[in-house]
């Protein structure tokens, strides 16, 4: 009898969890389009297929529903540039591959990386924020910190910075060219490819 109602409860934890990830993605939408201050949950429902209670019901409040998107799209990144690494059979390719996933995202999905940037913000007042964030700042720091050391391993060449030396520069550049590209600077993508190989061996020590 346990076991039954052992495998009756992760079906349950299961379909919560799959019900929740479903919600996520269809409210992603409206959360990339308004950003943080100008979305509630009766917004998000009204721009997606589920009702406000069923919102609700799955999510405590906006805060829940907005960071738990966040953190399903930047796992989904990190797997991205996993393969980079994976892939790579060289340093100049891997430079060059790096620079160019960095350049399509930034184009193609520009609002969710918006919506990153200002919930990041919202945290330096929003203490309700900060711990979510600060998770996700940090699974990207790593996330880096793999490119890096990769490429540094594949260019036979030790170090010269830290993990938060180079994801601050590295989203230092991203973040500028989201914000020129957003404007209409059609030279912000070939700038951050461009910016991006030219850093990566700045890392390295002579």
């Amino acid at each position: 009898m346990t076991e039954v109602t052992d495998r009756i409860s992760r079906r349950q934890v299961d379909k919560f969890a799959e019900r929740r990830s479903q919600l996520a993605t269809s409210a992603l939408r409206t959360l990339s389009q308004l950003g943080y201050a100008r979305t509630s949950l009766r917004e998000i429902a009204q721009n997606s297929e589920f009702s406000h209670g069923v919102l609700h019901y799955y999510f405590r409040d906006k805060v829940e529903l907005i960071m738990y998107c966040v953190k399903q799209y930047k796992a989904e990144c990190v797997t991205r540039y996993d393969q980079i690494v994976a892939t790579a059979e060289d340093a100049d390719q891997l430079k060059v591959d790096f620079g160019a996933a960095l350049a399509v995202t930034c184009e193609e999905d520009a609002t969710m990386h918006r919506l990153w940037y200002d919930l990041r913000n919202q945290s330096l007042f929003e203490e309700s924020f900060r711990e979510d964030t600060l998770e996700i700042d940090k699974s990207l720091e790593q996330m880096i910190w793999r490119i890096v050391t990769t490429y540094a391993d594949l260019a036979g060449r030790d170090l010269s910075v830290t993990p938060a030396t180079a994801y601050g520069l590295l989203d230092g550049l991203f973040q500028q060219a989201l914000f020129r590209h957003l404007a209409g600077d059609e030279t912000a993508l070939p700038t951050l490819r461009t910016a991006t190989e030219q850093t990566l061996p700045k890392f390295l020590l002579s």
